[in-house]
């Protein structure tokens, strides 16, 4: 070989490992369930089998102590943000599809900072984070692409989506309406994921948000997911399954995507729900008290796991506090960005605490809500720091405090289990104050709130820190200006 061509080779070498040295930042793959119920996994005993799932959080991470918000917008809201939906105007309700509202202009999300250390940022699946002028919508906001839709709900394969008397079509390709009809969204959004990672620049970081419409209502899957699910009674919970096994499914078939890149081995996967499963709807959370909407624990202890080769800890069981806010300053110092120009953070940097199981003792307390628009319960407590007849809940350590109307507090058993029952709670007209040891009795059944009177002033007087720094509630009514018929049969921007 002469001199010039062992130089040459030097050269490709040298230039060959300055490339990888620079792609060093992971790629981030970013998965949301919706309406996923903690009982509605493999590894938490579910009668649903999730085996992709199941391996994925088996050889990463699995958060068992983790929070997000009891519906959709709120918790989208705070993994985008970083910031508790008091400081947002997002204390109230979802996003309806008629509404003209969205998460403020002014609130830095996630993928405009990844995009400050050099990410490409796409998402695929449900924005619900507001869409009534283009401003709002998530190529305008951080997104170098978007497939996906813009409601909270909507049909699986027809892509329709209802608001009262108004229905459209609700599905976009970037900013432009797209007509995929027929195609079940589950199979749709994670072919349209692929194609991302298959036509992706692999010297460039990448940022891939997947919020699944799985598994929310309309309960429809293909005739084949549900076969395996035959032997469930329960129609509803029979359907259901057969969506988590297509969801599943999907899943399993993105991270082969991710393999044959060549990428996987510096991708963190992070994968959580948006809030409690809806047992009107097929979903469960037994053992876990309540369900979607509610702030009792079935609300908001959602499934979530990490998986990556960077984690310095795998195949183990995390019970550190964490909640969906905190996802924000996590993945950006993970990525190596900073939280410059974002407005204070009620989400924590968990990166150490997650991955090397570093008690930091970063979250101590945890606002779940405060909403000053739910009609208020019941008697003020005497003395009380917080009007607890409004409905709101904080976590402080040990303690969780609920006040006003949490919504249903039943525990409801998956149907095969129905002969369960327990003793339904008296005087829930007027009874507003709830307390309970979290980490004694994480299922709700021991309300401490008589017994424990200073511990409830001391979380009352939480709640009325928490509320003196509350922006004004953002929840207008529906316009008819937002009607489809109006914009070719679509939803989208209109004014």
């Amino acid at each position: 070989m002469t001199t010039i061509h062992v130089y040459s080779s030097l050269v490709l070498s040298w230039l060959a490992c300055l490339a990888r040295s620079q792609g060093t930042k992971p790629h981030i793959l970013l998965v949301l369930a919706d309406d996923y119920g903690y009982n509605d996994i493999g590894y938490h005993g579910s009668e649903i089998k999730t085996p992709n799932l199941d391996k994925l959080a088996g050889e990463g991470i699995k958060l068992e102590n983790y929070y997000v918000q009891p519906i959709c917008t709120p918790t989208r809201s705070q993994l985008m943000s970083g910031r508790y939906q008091i400081h947002t105007g997002l204390q109230h309700g979802v996003i309806l599809t008629a509404q003209p509202n969205g998460l403020p202009l002014d609130e830095t999300i996630l993928p405009q900072k990844l995009k400050e250390v050099g990410y490409a940022t796409h998402a695929v699946g449900k924005w619900h984070l507001g869409f009534f002028k283009d401003e709002y919508l998530p190529t305008n906001r951080g997104f170098d692409s978007y497939f996906g839709y813009l409601s909270g709900a909507e049909d699986y394969l027809t892509h329709s989506a209802c608001n009262g008397r108004m229905c459209g079509t609700d599905l976009r390709e970037n900013t432009d309406p797209a007509n995929y009809t027929g195609v079940y969204s589950a199979h749709l959004f994670a072919q349209k994921a692929a194609d991302i990672v298959n036509n992706h620049n692999t010297d460039q970081p990448l940022f891939l948000y997947l919020p699944f419409q799985s598994v929310h209502s309309p309960l429809e899957v293909p005739e084949e997911y549900i076969k395996p699910y035959m032997h469930i009674e329960d129609k509803d919970r029979r359907t259901y399954a057969g969506m988590v096994s297509a969801m599943d499914e999907a899943i399993g078939n993105l991270t082969d995507v991710f393999k044959k890149k060549g990428i996987w081995d510096n991708t963190l996967m992070v994968f959580s729900t948006d809030n409690g499963g809806q047992v009107y709807a097929g979903g469960n959370n037994y053992p876990l008290r309540g369900w979607k909407g509610s702030l009792w624990e079935g609300g908001m202890h959602g499934v979530g796991f990490v998986h990556g080769q960077m984690l310095k800890r795998k195949g183990v069981v995390s019970r550190d506090f964490i909640h969906v806010s905190d996802w924000f300053p996590t993945l950006v110092s993970m990525a190596g960005g900073n939280l410059n120009g974002t407005k204070p953070l009620d989400g924590v940097d968990q990166w150490k605490t997650i991955s090397e199981g570093v008690s930091t003792g970063k979250r101590t307390t945890l606002l779940h809500n405060i909403d000053p628009l739910k009609p208020p319960v019941g008697e003020r407590l005497s003395e009380s720091p917080f009007d607890n007849r409004m409905t709101a809940a904080v976590r402080m350590g040990d303690w969780k405090l609920i006040t006003g109307s949490p919504g249903n507090g039943s525990w409801v058993p998956p149907p095969h289990m129905k002969s369960l029952s327990f003793p339904p709670e008296t005087n829930l007209a007027t009874k507003n104050i709830w307390l309970f040891n979290i980490t004694a009795d994480p299922n709700e059944h021991n309300d401490l709130s008589d017994t424990m009177p200073n511990v409830v002033m001391q979380m009352l007087d939480v709640l009325a820190q928490f509320n003196k720094t509350a922006v004004p509630c953002r929840f207008p009514e529906p316009d008819p200006k937002a009607d489809p018929k109006y914009h070719d049969g679509y939803w989208g921007p209109w004014m």
